[in-house]
């Protein structure tokens, strides 16, 4: 029972932190200002730790190399306290292996929340500075889908479309963690 509360706690920190470490990577990428809530809250949560990583990784084009190492180094830490308590034997390769997955895995679950926020203001046409980021954020994301799927009485079903291959991402992961043994143990609890 402790292990399990630690574990929730762990996924909990490592996901919020991890989560916006990946949408300060992902802002950047669209060349998203910051100057807005989000931006904010996105940089107060993790200049800590990827400014200090800006100085020794340059950006590769569009891509801050900082802010990715910043969410592997999260999943890292988070996976190595619960190799620790769990006294899991093996390499630390296997440790990296499980952080990987842990990144798929937060990276899959972040654009499906996005995704769902995206939708659920749509609908409620809230008047807020977030609403502008997330759409400019979803636009890219969803236009694929939108290409090819007509409004249907006014509503966009391509939030809906975009879902299903993220979610078929999350079951291919889990069939490939389950596979790998050591990694479906520490993913799971």
């Amino acid at each position: 029972m402790p292990y399990q509360i630690i574990s929730f706690l762990l996924d909990v920190a490592a996901g919020l932190l991890g989560g916006a470490c990946l949408l300060r990577l992902y802002m950047q990428y669209q060349r998203v200002p910051f100057g807005n809530p989000v931006g904010k809250f996105v940089f107060a949560l993790t200049d800590w730790l990827v400014l200090p990583l800006r100085r020794v990784l340059p950006a590769v084009g569009r891509w801050d190399t900082a802010s990715l190492v910043s969410v592997l180094l999260v999943e890292l830490a988070q996976f190595g306290i619960l190799w620790l308590l769990r006294g899991q034997p093996g390499p630390a390769v296997s440790l990296l292996a499980i952080a990987l997955f842990a990144l798929v895995r937060l990276t899959l679950s972040a654009l499906m929340a996005l995704v769902i926020v995206y939708a659920i203001l749509s609908w409620v046409r809230a008047d807020s500075p977030i609403v502008d980021v997330i759409d400019r954020l979803c636009a890219p994301l969803l236009r694929p889908f939108r290409r090819h799927i007509p409004l249907v009485g006014g509503i966009d079903l391509s939030p809906l479309a975009f879902l299903v291959p993220i979610q078929i991402g999350i079951f291919v992961l889990w069939s490939l963690a389950d596979f790998l043994g050591p990694i479906a143990i520490l993913l799971r609890v």
